[in-house]
């Protein structure tokens, strides 16, 4: 080895070591969506990777919160906190303090990932907590928004839940999301609404009912909004107009209350004097047309990557509402514009409106077995595809 190979190869030596030392720590989580069954929650199962030599007598814990958060925590300069704790549990994993978790098949995997240094850890979720909520930043906002997340975090420190602010090499976090998915049976039927309406100078009512085909819809899916009118008097129903509000309830800090406009759609129907209609007209919301909307509650977001509308919350019987953070529900408005007809024509026209409520979430995926990581440091997460899954089940 001549003396340019053996400096490059102590220069590689004290790197490797330099990097041993810094990355002491390395998170292995199974998944990063966990679903609220209603009754129960997804166990959070992970895996931490660390090297006792380098602790200097220091303890190792791992900690799951769930936070609300209702501003950017780059501003908080004197002493004001933006963000409120709903739920915190904390386990130490080194030295063993009794944490002996039941080994399944998905700490088996990430085991043999992490090797001898890995310690397996599960965190059972409680079920009066809320579901992952972020509501839609400004375009002028940056940083974290505000909303309701869960935070899984390993660190290195003298005791649990220490005061003063730890070092970024010592500590390793990823955020995962608590969500709901619509039961299994979607096709109860759907909520049915009627009103009958008269008119001054008219002896006969409009009637209008409007109904859903189902309870449960998914997002993204058309609904077919059934209508039905019975128009007895000597006007014109010229419009039909479908309105799609999204209402989100925040809980924990205030009353405040918001309702946002997801989707509004004219149909050019005419019905005419004396005369019946009877048509399902398709609506889709989605947040492709409602980017710019600043509030709009979207299921909590991971990173960069792209979310949806915000799924119904749905609220088992006896449940704390307030520990709940954020509700959100949705309701469908049908309106018909009814011109009086005349010299006055639309001046004078009115209108007729009845609301359904709306039930929006996500279909249960078919089972889709992926891992993440997290080395401290700021290390970069990692997503695997299913092939090399395979591989990491088979240990290749």
């Amino acid at each position: 080895m001549n003396v340019k190979e053996l400096q490059l190869h102590s220069a590689l030596t004290f790197l490797l070591l330099l990097l041993s030392f810094f990355l002491q720590l390395t998170l292995y989580l199974g998944k990063r969506d966990y679903v609220d069954h209603v009754q129960n929650v997804d166990p959070i199962e992970g895996v931490v990777k660390l090297d006792p030599a380098s602790l200097a007598g220091r303890k190792v814990f791992v900690k799951l919160a769930c936070a609300f958060h209702y501003g950017r925590e780059d501003l908080d300069v004197i002493g004001l906190s933006f963000r409120k704790d709903i739920w915190v549990k904390h386990i130490q994993l080194y030295p063993d303090a009794g944490h002996k978790p039941n080994l399944t098949p998905m700490h088996v995997c990430l085991l043999k990932k992490a090797g001898e240094q890995g310690r397996a850890f599960t965190f059972d979720i409680a079920t009066n907590l809320p579901c992952s909520v972020t509501l839609q930043p400004g375009q002028d906002n940056a940083g974290k928004a505000c909303g309701v997340d869960f935070e899984v975090k390993t660190y290195i420190a003298t005791e649990a839940d220490p005061e003063e602010k730890l070092d970024r090499k010592d500590t390793a976090r990823m955020t995962v999301r608590k969500i709901q998915f619509a039961p299994d049976e979607t096709g109860a039927p759907g909520p049915r609404a009627d009103i009958c309406k008269s008119f001054m100078m008219s002896d006969k009512p409009v009637h209008l009912q409007a109904s859903l085909e189902k309870e449960i819809y998914y997002h993204g899916d058309p609904i077919d909004v059934n209508i039905k009118v019975k128009n007895e008097t000597s006007r014109t129903v010229t419009k039909i107009k479908i309105i799609v509000e999204q209402t989100t309830d925040v809980v924990l800090y205030s009353a405040d209350k918001y309702t946002k406009t997801v989707l509004s759609q004219d149909f050019g129907e005419t019905i005419d004097a004396n005369s019946t209609f009877d048509k399902s007209l398709a609506i889709t919301p989605l947040l492709a047309e409602n980017k710019k909307k600043r509030g709009l509650a979207l299921e909590g977001r991971l990173k960069d990557e792209d979310t949806n509308l915000a799924s119904n919350t749905i609220i088992r019987a006896g449940m704390d509402k307030e520990v709940l953070g954020i509700l959100v529900s949705y309701k469908i408005k049908v309106n018909l514009m009814v011109s009086s007809g005349g010299l006055l024509g639309g001046l004078t026209a009115s209108d007729i409106q009845v609301e359904l409520p709306l039930i929006l979430m996500h279909p249960k995926p078919q089972g889709k077995r992926i891992y993440f990581s997290h080395k401290s440091m700021g290390g970069g997460e990692s997503t695997i595809t299913s092939n090399q899954w395979r591989r990491v089940i088979q240990g290749s």
